[in-house]
C-alpha cells in the first residue's frame, strides 16, 4: 500500500464576498442555494469577475430571484454574452422558499447575498443570509467593540515581545 496517498479534499473557491452585509444587517440564518446561469457567465465567474455588494433577493410568484448582481461579460464570449445586470433565478427547495416567504412578510427582514463561490463539485453557489437591518447605534456599537478588540490584541502583542 505504499505510494497511495489519499485524494486531497477540494475546498470552496470564493468568487465574491459582500463585506458590507454584516455591517448593515444582523444575519439570523444562512441558506446555500444554486444559481441559474448561462455558460459564458460561469466562465466569467472563473475569472473572478463579479460584484455582489448592492445585491438583494426577492420572492416573486413562488420563485426566488437575485437582483443587482453584476457578472462582467466573458472576455472571449461574443454574441453569447448575456446582460451583466439581469436578474437571476435562485435554486432553492419549495419548503425553503415557503419558509423564507413567511419570514420576509415581517417588517425589517431582507434576503442578503453574503458569498458567491464554487463548491467542491465546481458548481456556483450563493450563501444567502436572512438579515434584520441594523440601526445607526447598532453599527456604532459594533465599531466600538471592534476597536476595543483591536486595542486588546495590540496590548497582548506588545506584552509578548
Amino acid at each position: 500500500m505504499a505510494g497511495f496517498a489519499p485524494k486531497p479534499r477540494k475546498e470552496k473557491k470564493l468568487i465574491a464576498k459582500n463585506r458590507s452585509a454584516h455591517h448593515e444587517y444582523f444575519i439570523d440564518e444562512t441558506f446555500e442555494c444554486g444559481l441559474e446561469l448561462a455558460g459564458t457567465e460561469v466562465r466569467s465567474l472563473r475569472e473572478r469577475a463579479c460584484q455582489i455588494t448592492d445585491s438583494f433577493a426577492l420572492i416573486r410568484n413562488g420563485e426566488c430571484w437575485l437582483y443587482n448582481v453584476h457578472i462582467h461579460p466573458y472576455s472571449n464570449g461574443s454574441i453569447f454574452n448575456r446582460d451583466p445586470d439581469r436578474r437571476r433565478k435562485l435554486l432553492l427547495h419549495r419548503k425553503q422558499i415557503d419558509y423564507l416567504d413567511g419570514k420576509l412578510r415581517t417588517r425589517g427582514v431582507a434576503l442578503v447575498p453574503l458569498e458567491l463561490y464554487f463548491n467542491e463539485d465546481g458548481r456556483v453557489k450563493l450563501l444567502l443570509g436572512l438579515g434584520r437591518g441594523k440601526k445607526l447605534y447598532d453599527k456604532r456599537e459594533d465599531m466600538a467593540k471592534r476597536d476595543m478588540q483591536r486595542e486588546i490584541d495590540r496590548a497582548l502583542k506588545q506584552r509578548s515581545r
